[in-house]
C-alpha cells in the first residue's frame, strides 16, 4: 500500500469516442487485474477514511481496496457486499467525483484519486464471473410476509435483507420489469440492463417473488396489500416531472425526460415502443435541445448523440462549475458532442402545432440565494433564438400523488408531497406501513435509495418480532 506517490493516478481506458457514440454499450474498459492491483497499492489507508466517510453506505473502502492490492479478490468482494447490495451497479453509476473520491486525502494532497469506483465494478463484475455470487440460503423460513410496493434500489435492497433473515417477501411493480429506474431511467452507455437483470434474477432464485404491472390503487388497494402481509414497504421512488411554465408549452414535440429515456431503453431492450418506431420519441436528423443540468440531463443529451440526432444543445441557466450534475459526465457529453449554452435560460417556444424554435436569454451569476449557490440573473435584451425539432424537459422529478393513487387519504405527506415517516423507525402514519428511498427524500442517488432501503428492513424486522411477540403474549 501507500504506492501514491511513486504511481500516477490510471482510470479504466475510455472507448474512442467515435465508436461509443455508435451504440450503447458501457464507454469504460474494465481494469485488467495487474491494473486493478496496481491502482488499489495507491490507497493511503488513512486513520480516518474520508472516502468511507462521505459514501452514505459507509463501505469499508480502503479494506476492500487492501485485499485488491494483495489480490485476495473473492474476500474484497464479499466485504463490499456486507455494506452494498448492488456494488456492481454503484460503481458504474455512482457519482464518485462528488463521495468517495472526491473526499480522498491523497486526492486532497495533490497526487489524484484512487480510482475507487472502477476498482468496486471490477472486484464484483470479477466475482460475478468467477460464480462467487450466490444465491440467498435462507437457513430457517419465517411465517411471516412483506409487500414492497417498488421494484427500484431501495424496494430491492429491503427485499433482499429481509430475504436473508427468512421473511416471505413479494415486490409488487406497475412496470413489467424489475429495477424501477436502473432498468429504465439509467441509458446503457452508463449501466447495461444485464448488469441489473443479473441481480434481479438472483433475488428471484432467492425466493423472492415479483409482481409485475401491478398499479396499487387500481389492480389492488393498499388496504388489501395489508390484509395480506404482516408489514408493507413503500419504495415507489419519484417519477412525476417538474415543469417549466412557458410561452409555448402545450406545442408537440415538448416531452418529460423520462419519455424518452423509457422509449430509448425499451427499445434497447428489445420492446416494440409505438411512439419511437412512429418516429415522436426518436430524435434522428432532428435538431434537439435538453433542457437542465443535472444527471437526467447528461443521460438525455448523450442518448440523442446515439440515436443519430442533427445537434444536441443542453441549455442551463448557471455556469459548468455551478451545475447540479456529475462533472464527468458533463465532460463526457462535452467529448461526444453536446453543445452547452451556458447561463441561458428558455424563454419561450415557437411553432404553429409542432415546436420549431426556442426563444432564449442569456443570464449572469450574481449574489448567493440561501442554498449558498450564485442566483441567476436575466441579462436585459439578451434574447436570441435556436431552431429546434424536439424540446426535452429534464427539470427533476416531484412525487406522485401517493395517497391519492393507492386510495388511502391516511397516509400522511409533507407539503412537497413525500411520505411522511418516522426517522428513527421508517413507519408511516399508517401502522405497519414503511417507506424508504426517493418517495421519502425526493429525487436523490441510487446509493441513498439502497441504504434507506437497508435500514428500513432493520425497523421492519423489529416491527415484525414485536408484532410476534405481542400475539404470543396474547395467546
Amino acid at each position: 500500500m501507500l504506492k501514491f506517490v511513486e504511481i500516477n493516478q490510471q482510470n479504466p481506458k475510455k472507448r474512442k469516442v467515435d465508436n461509443r457514440v455508435d451504440d450503447f454499450k458501457e464507454i469504460y474498459d474494465e481494469f485488467i487485474h495487474d491494473k486493478a492491483k496496481q491502482q488499489s497499492s495507491r490507497c493511503s489507508q488513512c486513520g480516518v477514511p474520508f472516502c468511507q466517510v462521505h459514501c452514505p453506505l459507509h463501505n469499508n473502502i480502503p479494506d476492500w481496496l487492501k485485499l485488491t492490492a494483495e489480490g485476495r479478490i473473492k474476500e474484497a468482494s464479499e466485504l463490499a457486499h456486507s455494506t452494498n447490495n448492488m456494488p456492481e451497479i454503484c460503481g458504474r453509476i455512482c457519482p464518485q467525483d462528488r463521495l468517495c473520491e472526491g473526499n480522498c486525502v491523497i486526492e486532497q494532497s495533490g497526487h489524484g484519486t484512487v480510482t475507487i469506483g472502477s476498482v468496486e465494478k471490477y472486484i464484483t463484475d470479477t466475482a460475478w464471473k468467477k460464480g462467487w455470487i450466490k444465491k440467498i440460503k435462507v437457513e430457517k423460513e419465517i411465517d411471516q410476509s412483506i409487500g414492497i410496493i417498488g421494484a427500484g434500489p431501495a424496494g430491492l435492497a429491503c427485499a433482499e435483507e429481509l430475504r436473508k433473515l427468512g421473511y416471505q417477501i413479494t415486490v409488487y411493480d406497475r412496470y413489467d420489469r424489475p429495477g424501477g429506474l436502473l432498468i429504465y431511467g439509467i441509458p446503457n452507455f452508463k449501466l447495461e440492463k444485464y448488469v441489473v437483470e443479473r441481480r434481479t434474477n438472483l433475488l428471484k432464485a432467492s425466493g423472492i417473488k415479483f409482481e409485475k404491472n401491478v398499479e396499487i390503487g387500481t389492480y389492488k388497494s393498499l388496504k388489501e396489500l395489508r390484509k395480506k402481509h404482516d408489514a408493507l414497504l413503500i419504495a415507489t421512488g419519484v417519477y412525476k416531472p417538474r415543469e417549466i411554465d412557458l410561452p409555448g408549452n402545450q406545442l408537440k414535440n415538448i416531452f418529460p425526460a423520462m419519455d424518452f429515456l423509457i422509449a430509448s431503453n425499451r427499445k434497447g431492450l428489445g420492446d416494440k415502443v409505438e411512439k419511437f418506431d412512429n418516429g415522436m420519441l426518436n430524435v434522428e436528423n432532428k435538431n434537439v435541445v435538453v433542457i437542465g443540468g443535472g444527471d437526467t440531463a447528461m443521460d438525455c443529451v448523450r442518448t440523442a448523440i446515439r440515436q443519430n440526432a442533427k445537434s444536441v444543445k443542453c441549455i442551463y441557466r448557471r455556469d459548468k462549475q455551478n451545475m447540479p450534475g456529475s462533472i464527468r459526465e458533463v465532460n463526457n457529453a462535452e467529448e461526444e458532442g453536446v453543445k452547452f449554452l451556458w447561463l441561458s435560460n428558455p424563454k419561450k417556444f415557437i411553432g404553429s402545432e409542432k415546436v420549431s424554435s426556442l426563444i432564449v436569454e442569456k443570464m449572469q451569476l450574481g449574489k448567493p440565494d440561501s442554498s449558498g449557490r450564485k442566483k441567476p440573473e436575466i441579462i436585459p435584451n439578451s434574447n436570441f433564438e435556436i431552431k429546434i425539432d424536439i424540446a426535452i424537459k429534464a427539470l427533476g422529478f416531484d412525487p406522485e400523488n401517493i395517497p391519492n393513487l393507492f386510495n388511502e387519504p391516511d397516509l400522511a405527506v409533507s407539503e412537497w408531497g413525500t411520505i411522511k415517516i418516522n426517522m428513527n423507525s421508517f413507519q408511516t402514519s399508517i401502522p405497519g406501513v414503511f417507506a424508504a428511498g426517493d418517495i421519502v427524500r425526493g429525487a436523490s442517488l441510487v446509493v441513498w435509495a439502497i441504504k434507506d432501503g437497508r435500514d428500513a428492513a432493520v425497523s421492519i424486522q423489529k416491527y415484525l418480532q414485536s408484532k410476534k411477540l405481542s400475539k404470543i403474549i396474547a395467546a
